[in-house]
């Protein structure tokens, strides 16, 4: 069951802070050239061709003793002097610029306590363990994207110790006995997969970016009127 929130006046904080648990998902969409690649590459799995409305994801940790939520994430830090690549754990407040991050999700698959903690521990055994970022495995993914066989199949440049963002997140879950989407191997898991689990959960997502490109737009459009009856075009 989706819950959109396609307003324009709910912000990201205020969506986010209300939607947080331990364990739960978070899929976002950035606004940079890379997220913007991502999501274009993912249009083979999306019902319309579009391109995806989510680039990366991410799971929530907890609420600290500084009084905010914190998130475990695979990711490429590059705001700062200094590279983050790998598994870490962040302020949910990064998340919190609609123009840096236009769409929003937060996925409840109702973990139980016990869930909640296999999941949330084995994020924080990746980040103990310094789990690198796979950019491999990410091309990878994107490689095998327009193959289900190639999807079904263990990543084509799969690295031990190393998992890009959505394949940490499968790896999570699947501590808890949770297998997102079963027909694709879980190294080969993107973002707009998580999204479409079959399994029972709830999302709350807040869009502000559809994703429809002004060509496909122009193309949608030239094709319904060319199927009009030149009848009903006066």
């Amino acid at each position: 069951m989706s819950e959109d929130d396609t307003s324009g006046t709910t912000g990201n904080a205020e969506f986010l802070l209300r939607h947080a648990a331990p364990g739960r998902i978070g899929l976002v969409a950035g606004g940079d050239v890379i997220s913007h690649l991502i999501r274009t590459a993912q249009s083979p799995l999306t019902r319309d061709g579009h391109r995806s409305l989510w680039s990366h994801a991410f799971i929530f940790s907890e609420r600290r003793s500084d009084g905010r939520w914190w998130v475990i994430e695979s990711d490429l830090d590059m705001r700062y002097k200094q590279m983050r690549l790998g598994v870490q754990e962040n302020r949910i407040d990064r998340y919190f610029d609609a123009d840096e991050f236009p769409n929003l999700a937060v996925l409840d698959f109702g973990l139980d306590d016990a869930q909640t903690r296999q999941v949330v521990t084995a994020g924080l055994d990746l980040l103990s363990g310094l789990t690198s970022y796979s950019l491999s495995e990410l091309i990878g993914t994107l490689f095998a994207m327009r193959s289900r066989r190639l999807r079904k199949r263990d990543n084509l440049l799969a690295r031990e110790g190393a998992l890009y963002c959505s394949a940490m997140v499968q790896h999570c879950y699947a501590a808890a006995g949770l297998h997102l989407l079963p027909e694709v191997s879980g190294k080969n898991l993107a973002p707009h997969d998580i999204a479409d689990s079959a399994l029972p959960h709830r999302s709350y997502r807040l869009l502000r970016d559809l994703g429809v490109s002004s060509l496909r737009e122009f193309a949608h459009s030239a094709e319904a009127l060319l199927a009009t009856p030149v009848e009903d075009l006066f």
